[in-house]
């Protein structure tokens, strides 16, 4: 755990890694409470219509070690086995289930498409699915080109083509020997949108969580403290949901509420955390934007809360310490290296507009590409952090150029690259500029344009297509589509719509452009590149004009 000194440097200069050589997620955040103390609270799991069920380490054990028992059946070590469900208890069992049997996690969003879904099932190669009953129809048409597949096992009863979960666990003893994982062995398999070709899966050891805790435990002030108890709107598919609340908490022996808003609001938001006593939440700044204009009459007090895939201001935060009666802490990572920045005002007053300081035990600089050498104050370079690192992803799967071309040599050092632009303020925290490629960050989640704008065009009518962000004072941009319309249409409102609900009926439906603008000339560079700098000063002149 990180240490709480009264200043940060001493807090960082008495933190030290402790990564064993053999290490197993599972067995850490589920089996070491199980064996002390089984019947305290693991997971409040709250369904749509608010009622709560709460599960202990005792049956989360039980029930893991029940399914990894009938996953054993057709799946061996390393074996990717997608994870396809909301957040909820089955979810937490079977990443549990995953992990203790030396298989790899593969986290999918709910939201996400047909195309979506095809590309990670394939590209990984996953051989089950778990997954609930209105995936089991999504995935139907899918399964002729997925050679790889092999099982789907559906939560929610018996459904056609799939196995029934709980029937399944019920067959099978609660004894299991955890496979004997080392730290650095595969474990989790996110992936991650990019700039250019398909979404890249980030392939992540055990260790990763370990590589987490200080930086979650910065940026919820010094957590655990007594009486904590988490919740995060952000799903569980993602990194943000998974390892920076699900998985940590629980390896503290913290309760986490899982819950499934049909829609969420700020007033369902609100009610659940006093409903609930939720006193940590990572909330990502579209939610508190969304909460913030629906603010409730009576503050709702919290000990801690934290945010991130966005630099929070003045404004959001002289909110947060009035409504909650803390100081929202901002922390920046990405899937491939997170939680490695982070404020924290148990140590120091917020900075709005400042990200924080490289959490204890990671070495972020501001680095010249050019030169390899690292930015004095003020000057602007590329956001880096420096290798090996408990918290940084192997590799990514089936990419070894990618994966080079993510590190630099700089310094006598490797590092990698995040592919954000910042730099050192005088305190020596970081300040976010930019990003260094066109990843659209929208209400807290990483969208590539490639994937969209390939989609755009089997689109009978579009002939070109860029996809930039375009600024939205609620969910920092939305994605906004400039279509060059092939021969014989001619753009219309409806054309507009059609297009959109294209790209929403086979993508996540939080990737669908909001905005679809037709030009008549794409901007392009010599060899063919779309010149998207240029389609993004026209989103932000439009974003002005509408003000």
């Amino acid at each position: 755990m990180l240490e709480h000194y009264p200043t940060l440097s001493q807090t960082r200069d008495g933190f030290r890694w402790d990564i064993p050589v053999r290490y197993n997620i599972g067995v850490d955040i589920c089996d070491k409470h199980a064996r002390m103390t089984p019947e305290k609270c693991a997971i409040v799991d709250v369904d749509a219509d608010g009622q709560a069920t709460t599960y202990s380490f005792g049956q989360l054990q039980d029930r893991s070690n029940q399914l990894a028992h009938a996953l054993s059946q057709t799946c061996a070590p390393r074996d990717r086995i997608a994870v396809l469900l909301p957040q909820c208890f089955e979810t937490a069992v079977a990443h549990v289930a995953i992990a203790k049997m030396g298989c790899i996690a593969l986290p999918l969003f709910t939201l996400f498409g047909p195309e979506a879904l095809l590309h990670r099932l394939r590209d990984s190669g996953a051989n089950t699915i778990i997954t609930n009953a209105a995936s089991v129809d999504l995935l139907g048409p899918l399964r002729s080109q997925l050679p790889d597949l092999k099982r789907i096992i559906c939560i929610e009863g018996i459904v056609a083509g799939a196995e029934e979960f709980h029937a399944l666990c019920a067959s099978q003893p609660t004894a299991f020997d955890p496979y004997p994982t080392k730290a650095d062995d595969p474990a989790i398999l996110i992936y991650t949108s990019g700039t250019t070709g398909a979404p890249k899966g980030a392939l992540h050891a055990h260790r990763v969580l370990l590589g987490h805790l200080p930086g979650v435990e910065m940026s919820h002030d010094f957590f655990p403290q007594p009486g904590d108890k988490i919740w995060t709107p952000a799903d569980w598919a993602w990194i943000g949901g998974l390892l920076d609340v699900l998985m940590p908490a629980l390896h503290h022996g913290v309760p986490v509420v899982a819950c499934r808003f049909r829609k969420f609001t700020a007033e369902a938001a609100f009610n659940l955390i006093r409903d609930h006593g939720v006193r940590n939440a990572f909330l990502p700044p579209t939610a508190l934007k969304l909460m913030r204009l629906d603010t409730p009459e009576h503050p709702v007090p919290m000990r801690s809360v934290a945010s991130g895939g966005e630099t929070l201001g003045k404004e959001l935060i002289a909110w947060g310490q009035q409504v909650f009666g803390t100081t929202i802490n901002e922390f920046y990572g990405q899937t491939e290296c997170n939680m490695i920045v982070s404020s924290c005002a148990a140590l120091e007053p917020a900075e709005p507009g400042v990200m924080g300081w490289a959490v204890p035990g990671h070495t972020v600089d501001i680095i010249d590409e050019d030169t390899g050498t690292l930015c004095g104050i003020g000057q602007e370079g590329s956001i880096a952090v420096r290798a090996p690192d408990p918290v940084m992803f192997l590799t990514y799967w089936n990419k070894p150029e990618a994966t080079a071309d993510k590190f630099i040599e700089a310094v006598g050092a490797q590092w990698l690259l995040t592919g954000d632009k910042g730099c050192k303020t005088p305190t020596g925290r970081i300040r976010f500029i930019g990003r260094d490629d066109d990843v659209i960050s929208s209400g807290g989640y990483r969208i590539g344009p490639a994937e969209i704008e390939d989609c755009l065009l089997t689109h009978p009518a579009v002939q070109l297509a860029g996809v930039v962000g375009k600024p939205d004072p609620i969910r920092g941009s939305i994605v906004a589509a400039y279509i060059q319309l092939a021969d014989g249409h001619s753009g219309s409102d409806a054309l507009a719509t059609d297009i959109a609900a294209h790209v929403k009926s086979r993508l996540a439906a939080y990737e669908f452009p909001r905005a679809v603008r037709f030009i008549d000339d794409m901007p392009m560079t010599t060899t063919g590149k779309i010149i998207r700098a240029d389609l993004r000063a026209r989103a932000e002149k439009e974003a002005e004009n509408e003000q």
